[in-house]
Parts: structure tokens; sequence; C-alpha cells
């Protein structure tokens, strides 16, 4: 799930196309988790998280990635641009796919600062 060499993704087309469905192999056992993106959301007004919310279905099953706001602010103070939603859906499904590789499976994941900024590094967004 590498990102191209542009410096910025986009948010074009429909919320629900920004990542295409994908397959998680488990490295503990042979199961292969589906998965497909569905939208982001502010986590702040429905949780009271200080989050980015971003929601998958995995085998159907909807799954909520609480990316930590604080991660969205350092990325900013660093570029000078804010991180588009389509970039945070890859950074959701770069998280997922960690956890599902390992199958660590929850309804709902805390993404911390720390797992936000490595991640937006491990991808290249910049």
């Amino acid at each position: 799930m590498a990102v191209s060499d542009a410096a910025w993704i986009p948010n074009v087309g429909a919320m629900s196309d920004f990542i295409g469905a994908f397959d998680v192999p488990s490295k503990v056992t042979d199961y292969v988790y589906r998965c497909r993106f569905s939208h982001c959301w502010n986590g702040i007004a429905t949780r009271h998280a200080d989050t980015m919310d971003c929601k998958f279905f995995v085998d159907g099953r909807g799954v909520v990635l609480g990316l930590a706001h604080p991660g969205f602010v350092e990325f900013q103070g660093r570029t000078g641009r804010d991180l588009s939603d389509r970039e945070a859906s890859y950074v959701g499904a770069e998280y997922l796919r960690e956890r599902l590789e390992q199958e660590d499976e929850h309804s709902l994941y805390d993404v911390s600062t720390a797992d936000v900024t490595r991640i937006i590094q491990k991808l290249g967004i910049r």
C-alpha cells in the first residue's frame, strides 16, 4: 500500500472509493481477511475522542480506527499542510493491515499519535 512519489494525495471521487478492497493474510494462520474501506469522519463530534475515525468492513463486520488527531497536528506543523482524508484512509488501512496480520481483531482500534506519525513516514506521505 505504498504511496506514489506524489507529495500530496487529494480527495478525488467518492470517499468509499479512496481505497480499493484488499485482502490481509494472517501471519499466524492461513486465514485471509477481506477488507473494504467505507468512510472517515471527525471522532471529536461522534465519540468525544480527539481522533479522525476511519471505518472499514472486515469480513463484513464494521471496524473503526480512531487516528489520534495530534498526529495530524504534528504532520501539519512539519509539512505546512493538512493531511487529506484520502491520506488518512491510507494510514488507517495500513494500521488495520498490521493488526490483522497478527490476528489482533477488534471492532475499535485507538491508533496512537506515534503510530499515526510512523505510518505517515512508512507510506512516504510528505
